[in-house]
């Protein structure tokens, strides 16, 4: 987003705790610092709600998920959903619900409410599989105009401030979270007119790669993607939804350049374990 220069004075109390929120990562300056200050208290152009996807049974990451949940599975010391949920914090969004299934009596017990993180948490609760979109059904009347939905087992350091300006500046029903990779036929490329998704590749030969961005795991969407989620049973936003916002030209991406996990695997979760800080 454009910024302008300007100069303030502040009394020293205050720069003094301003001072205390710059880690060198989430907040990078007192000037940063300042910005993240006054944007958590302005509603407008903030989304405030998080829908995070923590109901898998982590099939790849055995045998840690034989006794502990993925959502759970800590990294530097804290599970990968606290690093989550701490990251949108920074960004201003206080309201959380939890899409769990496999030991969910686990994670409702780690998170409670959320008070001790700062912030609240819903949960709604799998009874059955029912993929990366059926939950959204199960969270329909909790859904606000514009919300966040990510996978619960993705760390990134995506900027939701930017990223929430360039959906509204879309205008669409979707905007998607792209992110570059060395060998993007292990994944479902993404075929990009402009900031608009046209279509989308599921896993092509790397002789028929035509894009290396993929899909991220982090999106904002209107609460009418609703209408778009089959009425009953297993769908994959992914495949069920995404498509069809592709082809009415409702669906947008959002480059990412950052650190980006995807701890689904045993690989990738001893690189986040090594790297991320």
């Amino acid at each position: 987003m454009p910024k302008d220069r300007i100069t303030i004075t502040l009394e020293k109390e205050l720069l003094k705790k301003l001072d205390t929120l710059v880690d060198g990562r989430d907040i990078r300056s007192r000037s940063h610092a300042i910005e993240r200050a006054l944007f958590s208290h302005l509603e407008e152009g903030k989304v405030k709600q998080a829908l995070i996807l923590a109901g898998g049974e982590g099939t790849r990451l055995r045998p840690f998920t034989y006794e502990i949940p993925k959502p759970l599975i800590p990294i530097k010391g804290k599970p990968m959903l606290e690093h989550i949920i701490n990251h949108l914090l920074a960004y201003g969004v206080k309201n959380f619900i939890l899409s769990v299934g496999y030991m969910s009596e686990k994670i409702i017990s780690h998170f409670g409410d959320g008070k001790k993180l700062g912030v609240h948490i819903d949960y709604v609760i799998e009874k059955e599989r029912l993929g990366t979109a059926g939950p959204l059904r199960l969270a329909k009347d909790l859904l606000e105009e514009d919300f966040l939905m990510l996978n619960g087992d993705i760390l990134s350091r995506v900027n939701i401030t930017e990223f929430f300006a360039h959906h509204q500046k879309m205008n669409g029903l979707g905007t998607i979270v792209l992110v570059a990779v060395n060998d993007p036929s292990k994944y479902g490329t993404v075929d990009l007119y402009g900031n608009k998704i046209m279509k989308f590749v599921e896993k092509p030969k790397k002789s028929k790669v035509v894009s290396n961005l993929v899909n991220g795991g982090i999106y904002l969407l209107k609460s009418d993607i609703i209408d778009y989620v089959p009425k009953k049973g297993f769908s994959m936003i992914e495949k069920d939804v995404f498509p069809k916002l592709a082809q009415e030209e409702k669906l947008y991406g959002y480059i990412y350049t950052g650190p980006w996990y995807d701890l689904g695997t045993i690989e990738s979760y001893g690189q986040a374990i090594k790297n991320w800080s």
